[in-house]
C-alpha cells in the first residue's frame, strides 16, 4: 500500500458518543474538548432535500417527533428537541444540518467520517444529494469527508455525483469477496465492524491498496489489539477515555 493517509487514527462515533446527544453539534463540540479532531456522524434528507444529521429512519428515539425523519421537511425538524432525550442539560438542542457541520469542523480544521444513511428506499437520491452538498460545502483548502455508507447503491451514487470524494464501505458482515464490491465502487477504505477485523483481514485490505478501519471500539485492550494489527482508523465512543488525550495512543 503507497501514498499517505493524512486521516486521524481516533474518530468519536456520532460527534462523542454517547455522553452528549449524538449526531448533534453539542456532541461535537464536547469530542473537540476531548482532544479528538476526527468525527462520525450519520446524514439523511428530509423531506424537501435538506441533509441533516440522524442515525435512526425514525425520530422517536433521539428527538421529541414521531414518524420518519425523512418524511418531514427541515422546517418542522428544525423545531424538534435532539438533547432532552440524553439529559437535562442538552434540552433544546437543535437537530444539526450538514451545512452547519461543515462550518463548525472547517472553522476548526477539524476531520469528518460522514456515514450516508438514507431513508429506506432512497438510497440513490440521498448518496448523490449527500456528495454534491459536501463538494459544495467543503473549500478547496479543508480535506471534505470521507463519504461512507452500507448501502452500495448510496455510495454508487456518490461515486457518479462527485467521483473526486474519498469513499469507504461500510461493512456489519464480510461478503465473500469484500475487495470485489469495494474495488467497484472506488473505494479507498473498508470500515468493518471490529470483531471482523484479524490480521488477514488487515493484509488483504493493504494489499489491495485500501486502508483498513473498524467501528465501534470502547475497550481499551481491544483497542491497542486492534492497533497492533496495523488498522488506519478507529471509531469509538468512549472519547474519555481513549484516543488522542489518552495514554494508550
Amino acid at each position: 500500500m503507497t501514498g499517505d493517509w493524512p486521516f486521524p487514527f481516533w474518530i468519536a462515533h456520532r460527534g462523542a458518543g454517547k455522553l452528549a446527544p449524538e449526531n448533534t453539534l453539542a456532541a461535537f463540540r464536547l469530542g473537540a474538548r476531548h482532544g479528538y479532531a476526527a468525527f462520525e456522524c450519520d446524514v439523511k434528507l428530509s423531506a424537501d432535500g435538506v441533509p441533516f444529521l440522524l442515525h435512526d429512519a425514525t425520530l422517536e428515539r433521539t428527538t421529541n417527533g414521531r414518524g420518519v425523519g425523512g418524511d418531514l421537511p427541515w422546517g418542522e425538524l428544525s423545531r424538534l428537541d435532539a438533547g432532552a432525550w440524553h439529559s437535562p442539560a442538552y434540552a433544546g438542542e437543535p437537530p444539526a444540518t450538514l451545512q452547519a457541520v461543515a462550518a463548525f469542523l472547517q472553522a476548526n480544521g477539524f476531520w469528518l467520517d460522514l456515514e450516508i444513511k438514507p431513508t429506506p428506499g432512497t438510497e440513490a437520491q440521498t448518496g448523490a444529494a449527500v456528495a454534491e452538498a459536501v463538494a459544495r460545502l467543503w473549500h478547496e483548502r479543508v480535506q471534505p469527508p470521507l463519504l461512507s455508507s452500507f448501502r452500495p447503491d448510496a455510495l454508487r451514487a456518490a461515486r457518479d455525483a462527485a467521483p473526486q470524494l474519498q469513499r469507504a464501505l461500510l461493512l456489519d458482515k464480510l461478503p465473500a469477496d469484500p475487495l470485489a464490491l469495494a474495488s467497484e465502487l472506488r473505494c479507498v477504505a473498508v470500515i468493518t465492524d471490529h470483531r471482523l477485523m484479524d490480521a488477514a483481514l488487515v493484509g488483504r485490505l493493504h494489499a489491495a491498496g485500501l486502508r483498513a478501519m473498524v467501528y465501534t471500539v470502547n475497550d481499551g485492550g481491544r483497542a491497542q489489539a486492534l492497533q497492533a494489527l496495523g488498522i488506519d482508523g478507529l471509531v469509538t465512543d468512549a472519547v474519555d477515555r481513549l484516543g488522542p488525550g489518552a495514554q494508550l495512543r
